[in-house]
């Protein structure tokens, strides 16, 4: 399999090479063949933002109408639904964060070792081993193969969903905090109550490579009637919460001010910030901010490091003025002292989404506050459209948000 672009020029090539497909995608999306072809591949970069929603979906609009390239559209939007979702109940997060922890504290020795089994690729079911392992290998899975190894996980292995979401969430290179929490919610039957997603042997054959199913050992424990829903219980409080009203355009303020990127979003260029004369630029690096109990696996953190190294380079090049990617174990403090080195009246970036970097911001503004520095957080504008849109379920936000949907000028 090629592997996702982590890249804004790969993200660009890749994107080139998948366009002509658009109008096959709603036909072939479900199809999980090898190399993934029908899929486009762009969700690390997606992510990241190394290429935002927003310019794929300028330019899916000035190539194809609406209606033959909506069912590529509504993909691409249901990456920002998720977000506006989580943007709106921001405690869903911060409650799968401490079960995770309090799973692995809780539960007896033998759970967690069949659970250590089954995330090696050592369950017994041969198809779902393989998934696994190209998950472990590549740090990604087709959308329908992860529905898949999620059910079986759930409701055939009968392990906690919380677990199996950080096993996503430390190998897969586009791990986003609302697309991963909120996809096990819903294969759990939590996000639509009583939904839940059953793995069906006769749904593999239908769709899985011939790779996936070459090894039939075990398959009969997910032949079709054999798996039934396992209740989940809901550890979260899903009332909805107020959207912190944030800028969508850059104040004119005196004084220095530098710029932080982080890995929620690494196109400065584009949008808010373009017209920024930065004094410097700075990112980080630190697998401590990603790390529940178990740390993220090798190549999340080498993926991690890509696009933020691109992200740098992109900046330096844009604003011309001193660029540094660092590595720390405490983000807050080492952002804190960074600013004081420069002389900043203000770091300004973009507002993370709900996540392990949002995480980080009171006690950054905290440290920054105690130093005499504001932080200022701008919202993208489509992003503030997205998250006001979303107070209930996909498709009434869809039918909102297809409104807004045109192509370039």
């Amino acid at each position: 399999m090629t592997l996702p672009p982590l890249t804004r020029v790969d993200a660009l090539a890749a994107w080139d090479a998948f366009r002509p497909r658009i109008t096959e995608y709603a036909a072939r999306r479900n199809h999980v063949e090898s190399g993934h072809r029908n899929v486009s591949k762009l969700s690390p970069a997606l992510r990241h933002r190394l290429l935002t929603e927003d310019e794929v979906i300028r330019d899916t609009l000035a190539h194809y109408n609406f209606s033959s390239a909506e069912k590529w559209l509504q993909e691409v939007c249901w990456r920002r639904y998720w977000k506006s979702w989580l943007e709106l109940r921001p405690q869903v997060w911060t409650s799968w964060r401490q079960r995770v922890r309090a799973l692995h504290e809780t539960l007896p020795a033998e759970i967690l070792a069949k659970a250590g089994a089954v995330c090696a690729g050592e369950s017994g079911v041969a198809c779902m081993d393989v998934l696994a392992r190209e998950l472990i290998e590549t740090g990604y899975l087709h959308n329908h193969a992860r529905m898949w190894w999620a059910s079986f996980w759930i409701h055939a292995e009968g392990l906690p969903w919380e677990l199996g979401a950080d096993f996503f969430f430390r190998h897969l290179l586009d791990a986003d905090p609302a697309s991963n929490t909120l996809s096990w919610r819903w294969v759990a039957g939590l996000q639509t109550p009583g939904k839940t997603y059953l793995v069906r042997l006769s749904n593999l054959e239908k769709y899985a490579h011939a790779g996936i199913l070459r090894d039939r050992h075990g398959s009969d424990r997910i032949t079709d009637g054999a798996v039934t829903p396992r209740h989940s219980p809901d550890h979260a409080d899903l009332a909805r919460q107020p959207l912190a009203a944030l800028p969508t355009s850059l104040p004119a303020v005196a004084g220095r001010r530098g710029l932080w990127l982080h890995d929620d979003d690494l196109a400065p260029e584009i949008g808010p910030f373009a017209a920024l004369t930065p004094t410097a630029v700075v990112a980080f690096t630190s697998e401590r901010i990603y790390r529940q109990h178990d740390a993220p696996s090798a190549a999340r953190i080498a993926a991690l490091r890509t696009v933020l190294g691109d992200g740098i380079a992109r900046a330096s090049a844009h604003y011309r003025c001193p660029s540094t990617l660092l590595k720390t174990d405490d983000t807050a403090t080492s952002l804190t002292e960074w600013a004081c080195a420069h002389q900043l009246a203000e770091i300004v970036a973009f507002a993370p989404a709900v996540g392990p970097i949002q995480d980080l911001i009171p006690r950054l503004s905290d440290l920054l506050v105690r130093s005499g520095i504001r932080l200022t957080l701008i919202r993208r504008p489509s992003d503030d459209l997205a998250f006001s849109l979303a107070a209930g379920g996909f498709f009434p936000f869809w039918q909102k948000m297809s409104r807004h949907l045109s192509p370039p000028e």
